[in-house]
C-alpha cells in the first residue's frame, strides 16, 4: 500500500512544489488585492489548497495525454504512466478525485465563483491535447494558470447572482489585465521549461514556444518578463500601490529575471531547468510585495 502511495505522489509531482507554487502566488496576490488586505483563513485556505489539488490533478491529465509522447523524452519517460508502473485508468481515477475534492472546496464560497471553477476545469482539461495542434500551447497553459485571478476577486466580491452584470461588479478590469500580464510571466518561465525538452519535442513533432520562437528564444523570454512586470506595475499603480515596499518587490524581481538571463542565453539543459525551477522565487517576491503595501 505504501508503495503505491508513494507512486501516486510521483505521479502528482509531491516532490516538485515548484508548478502549484507557480499557480499559487498570483492567486493569493489577486486575494489580497480583492479584499484589500488579508482576505481571512476561508478563502486563503480554499485556494492554497485548491491550488495545490488542481495542480496535482493537471499532472494526471497531462501524463495520460502525453503517455505516447513522454516515453521518447528523456527527463519524462520515467514518469509512472509513461513507464507502466501506473495504469491509464488508475491515473485518470487519481486525477478525478483530486479534481473532485478541489470542487468541494469551491463550493463552499459564493455561486459566481463556482460558476467560473467550470471555465478553469475546461482550460485545464484543454491544455494537455493544445500541445499537438497550437504552436504556442504554453499560452493555453497561461490561461489556465492565471485563472485563478479572476476567481479570487470573485470569491471576495462577488455573490448568490451568477450573470454578466455580476461578473463585472465582482471581477474589475483590473483583474482581467492582471490575468493577461500573469499568462505573460507564464509563457516566460514554460518557454524556459521547454527549451529543456527541445531535441526531443523536435524528433516526437511535439508543438512548443521553444520550437516556434526558434533562434530567438531568449529574447522572447525577456519581453515576455517584461511585459510581466510593466502590465502588472501598471494595474497595481491604478489601484493605488506605489509605495516604497512594492517598488522594492519589483526591483527585486527585475534582478531575478536579469539572473534568468545568465542561465538560460546559452541554451543548457541544466541553466533553463534552473531558471524554471526558480521562478517561484520571483512570484513570491511579487506576491509579498502586494502584501506588505496592503498592510
Amino acid at each position: 500500500m505504501s508503495a503505491r502511495f508513494s507512486l501516486y505522489l510521483n505521479l502528482i509531482r509531491w516532490d516538485r512544489p515548484a508548478g502549484w507554487l507557480l499557480l499559487l502566488w498570483p492567486t493569493l496576490g489577486a486575494l489580497w488585492l480583492a479584499a484589500g488586505g488579508f482576505p481571512g483563513w476561508h478563502l486563503l485556505a480554499v485556494f492554497t489548497l485548491g491550488t495545490i489539488l488542481m495542480r496535482s490533478a493537471g499532472c494526471c491529465i497531462n501524463d495520460v495525454a502525453d503517455v505516447d509522447f513522454d516515453r521518447h523524452v528523456k527527463r519524462t519517460a520515467q514518469r509512472p504512466v509513461t513507464s507502466g508502473a501506473v495504469s491509464v485508468r488508475e491515473a485518470l481515477a487519481v486525477g478525478a478525485v483530486l479534481a473532485l475534492a478541489a470542487f468541494v472546496l469551491v463550493l463552499t464560497c459564493n455561486a459566481l465563483t463556482i460558476a467560473l471553477s467550470f471555465a478553469a476545469l475546461a482550460v485545464t482539461l484543454v491544455y494537455p491535447y493544445a500541445k499537438r495542434h497550437v504552436s504556442m500551447p504554453q499560452a493555453v497553459l497561461g490561461v489556465a494558470f492565471s485563472f485563478g485571478i479572476p476567481m479570487a476577486f470573485a470569491a471576495v466580491r462577488g455573490g448568490s447572482e451568477v450573470s454578466l452584470a455580476a461578473l463585472n461588479a465582482a471581477v474589475p478590469w483590473q483583474a482581467w489585465v492582471l490575468m493577461l500580464g500573469n499568462l505573460f510571466w507564464v509563457l516566460a518561465y514554460d518557454t524556459e521549461y521547454a527549451m529543456v525538452d527541445r531535441d526531443d519535442d523536435l524528433k516526437i513533432g511535439m508543438k512548443t514556444s521553444a520550437i516556434t520562437l526558434g533562434r530567438f528564444d531568449v529574447a522572447a523570454i525577456m519581453a515576455f518578463y517584461a511585459l510581466y512586470l510593466a502590465i502588472t506595475t501598471a494595474v497595481l499603480a491604478s489601484l493605488g500601490l506605489t509605495g516604497g515596499v512594492w517598488w522594492l518587490a519589483v526591483v527585486a524581481a527585475a534582478a531575478q529575471v536579469a539572473w534568468h538571463y545568465r542561465l538560460i542565453r546559452e541554451r543548457s539543459r541544466e541553466g533553463c531547468f534552473r531558471a524554471f525551477r526558480e521562478n517561484h522565487w520571483l512570484g513570491f517576491g511579487i506576491f509579498l510585495g502586494v502584501a506588505l503595501a496592503l498592510v
